[in-house]
């Protein structure tokens, strides 16, 4: 499963202290360090700061609804990793009732419609403005946050939330190319968005099922604002999407793990942190993020108006600002964290990676952050989207229908007419 970077570096510390203090017996020095090692790490993982803070419904018999991305939080699935939401359970008595979304279109629709009744969610910055503007989530107390001091100063008070009054960040990243070294034989510098549009990898390309994600990539081959309202421009970009239909084998969010893990796809645009997790599954594939530019993102945590139980649901944000949590989080997806004492337990290499963690200058020439569009313009945009998703592909295949029924109308049209000048000849 997924590389384990600081439980892997805690055991290799531990294995070379014991071989350099040439105990007698090397197995029971490995079975030793290794059972250090295990009570080391989940020690750490499960420290809080402040116990008491978690006391105050343990036996209220409360539970909580929290609807966040699917492969967004430690299951503790693998070995050596938290369970994170029954960590929570068995610190605060409070039951967690975790459902998953794809999109953030998904979370807003089910929010809108009133389907469910949610206490925590975590959508991405624009649709964080979008539901603010909405009235659809409610101001959360920070001072029911204390470890909202562990978010980094470059994350707070952001466009789509200038007070911090509705959210909690909880990760960030931005938008690449996953692909296939075996199959895709280009340069990764070479590699740009229009790989996705290649007729040569056509039904091996994956694109996003999502209109704002689908819509930036083709924003930026057309030279657009990521955040255009411009009528035309949006339907230039929807036009180039359409061109990309007769490539593309299927749009995905969540599918893409398993496509891409098992090779049933060679290109798909993705989530730098997905992307990571989804690399540690096969050798093969690699990551770009195209030169020409991409989004970066924030995913934060709310609270819906309506919520049943906004004590609990500020519990839980907090809890999830632990350090030890907030790196067991992190550590599992493989995103970037906006909090600096998970981002301090990261080794060096992760740290550095360019991937996770690309300099400041990068970002402000190469990224661009997602803003809340104007309803006309989201409204355009979902129009234009449904509209090219039950378009038919544009490519040379769909004319060979009309074309064949068009030669036969013409040959029937020719022997009628033959026929008729035979007549007249027999006649006369």
């Amino acid at each position: 499963m997924k590389k384990r970077r600081y439980f892997e570096a805690a055991a290799s510390l531990l294995l070379t202290a014991s071989l350099l203090c040439g105990c007698a017996d090397g197995s029971a020095a490995d079975e030793s360090a290794e059972s250090s090692e295990t009570e080391e790490v989940y020690q750490q993982t499960l420290t809080v700061e402040d116990m008491d803070y978690y006391t105050r419904f343990k036996d209220a018999g409360l539970s909580i609804n929290v609807y966040n991305w699917g492969e967004y939080i430690s299951t503790g699935a693998d070995e050596d990793t938290l369970n994170v939401n029954a960590e929570f359970t068995k610190l605060t008595g409070i039951e967690v009732n975790y459902t998953t979304y794809p999109s953030n279109e998904d979370l807003y629709s089910k929010l809108k419609n009133g389907g469910a009744s949610y206490d925590v969610v975590i959508p991405s910055d624009y649709m964080i403005s979008k539901m603010i503007k909405e009235e659809m989530i409610q101001p959360i107390d920070l001072e029911n946050i204390p470890n909202f001091k562990y978010i980094m100063d470059n994350f707070r008070n952001p466009a789509y939330d200038p007070e911090n009054l509705y959210s909690v960040p909880y990760t960030w990243g931005t938008v690449g190319i996953i692909y296939n070294t075996t199959q895709v034989d280009v340069p990764e510098e070479e590699i740009d968005w229009d790989i996705l549009w290649d007729e040569t990898y056509a039904d091996q390309i994956l694109m996003f099922d999502n209109p704002r994600d689908a819509f930036a990539i083709a924003e930026i081959m057309c030279g657009y604002s990521l955040n255009t309202e411009n009528r035309d421009e949006l339907i230039i970009a929807s036009e180039r999407l359409k061109e990309q239909k007769s490539v593309v084998q299927a749009y995905v969010m969540d599918e893409i793990f398993d496509k891409m893990i098992s090779g049933d796809a060679w290109l798909a645009p993705y989530y730098a942190g997905d992307a990571l997790t989804i690399l540690e599954e096969n050798e093969d594939l690699a990551f770009v993020v195209p030169a020409s530019g991409t989004n970066l993102f924030v995913d934060a945590m709310c609270i819906p108006v309506g919520a049943k139980q906004k004590e609990a649901a500020e519990m839980y944000i907090n809890f999830m600002c632990e350090p030890d949590i907030a790196f067991a989080n992190i550590d599992y997806i493989c995103y970037s964290t906006p909090h600096s004492a998970a981002f301090d337990m990261l080794d060096e290499e992760v740290q550095t990676d360019p991937v996770s963690y690309p300099g400041d200058e990068y970002l402000a020439s190469n990224t661009t952050v997602f803003v809340n569009l104007s309803d006309e313009a989201n409204a355009q945009m979902q129009t234009l989207w449904t509209e090219m998703k039950s378009a038919q592909p544009e490519n040379t295949n769909q004319w060979i229908v009309p074309v064949f029924l068009a030669l036969c109308i013409i040959a029937m049209i020719a022997i009628l007419i033959r026929r008729y000048i035979k007549n007249k000849k027999d006649i006369f």
